[in-house]
């Protein structure tokens, strides 16, 4: 069974084994199977992300609500999706939804999706990260570069998405060097289009750039007309049971 790189002694450290962070799934609504498989025992989830409507949505949905208390009882940690659009929203924008996850789900902390990755947008990043984490005691923040970015944002997130994008892509992607002064838990991969048949490569390839919170799936983008992340991959339980302790039922 293949393994993701194991903390290095002396770098930082989030306490998370090898797992999965689930990027967005389809509103629980459309997708309640998929919203119910996550809370099964031994299914090896690092967090997984609500995104109701492109953000928390202009009120409380009672279906998100469920699914976020199920995930909640089964001791999964959710985050509010709050699109940074690389740095073209407002803070007062951002803050204001944040309380909105906050107030209506009660969220664990957040995934910044399409953050900047160019070292003249951290002093901004930082600000927002800041004030996200006055409101979280404590919290869990993940910055969605989908790229490697300036390092010095690595200072301020828990954790770094540093490759979202096609399988195509991935398998000949490098890591960056800077990369290597820290622990393999504090950098996520999402990849789309993996064939089932390369899923043991994927994981090889996460395991040697230092990668331990991973979402893969067989789903495709179709040219960015479709969401690869909101269904589960045609390879779920294979999936669960290569990095987790069992196949989901």
């Amino acid at each position: 069974m293949p393994h993701l790189t194991a903390t290095t002694a002396g770098t930082a450290s989030t306490g998370l084994s090898p797992g999965l962070g689930i990027p967005g799934l389809a509103h629980p609504l459309v997708a309640p199977q998929e919203w119910d498989t996550l809370a099964r025992p031994g299914t090896p989830l690092h967090w997984v992300v609500l995104n109701v409507s492109g953000g928390p949505g202009t009120r409380s949905d009672p279906h998100c609500r469920q699914a976020v208390g199920q995930l909640h009882t089964a001791g999964i940690r959710v985050l509010g999706h709050l699109d940074l659009a690389y740095g073209a929203r407002t803070f007062g924008e951002l803050i204001s939804e944040a309380h909105r996850y906050l107030d209506w789900y009660q969220v664990d902390g957040f995934l910044l999706d399409r953050c900047p990755a160019e070292r003249v947008a951290l002093p901004e990043v930082r600000r927002t990260v800041t004030t996200l984490r006055a409101l979280l005691v404590p919290g869990h923040i993940v910055l969605g570069h989908g790229t490697h970015p300036y390092p010095g944002y690595a200072e301020d997130a828990d954790q770094l998405v540093t490759f979202s994008g096609s399988w195509s892509d991935y398998r000949w992607s490098q890591v960056a060097e800077w990369t290597a002064d820290h622990s393999p838990e504090r950098f996520c991969h999402f990849v789309h289009g993996v064939p089932r048949g390369h899923l043991e490569e994927a994981l090889r390839i996460a395991r040697w750039q230092g990668a331990a919170t991973i979402w893969f799936t067989d789903r495709a983008d179709r040219g960015g007309r479709a969401d690869p992340w909101a269904a589960m991959p045609g390879y779920w339980d294979e999936i669960v049971s290569r990095i987790g302790t069992g196949v989901s039922e």
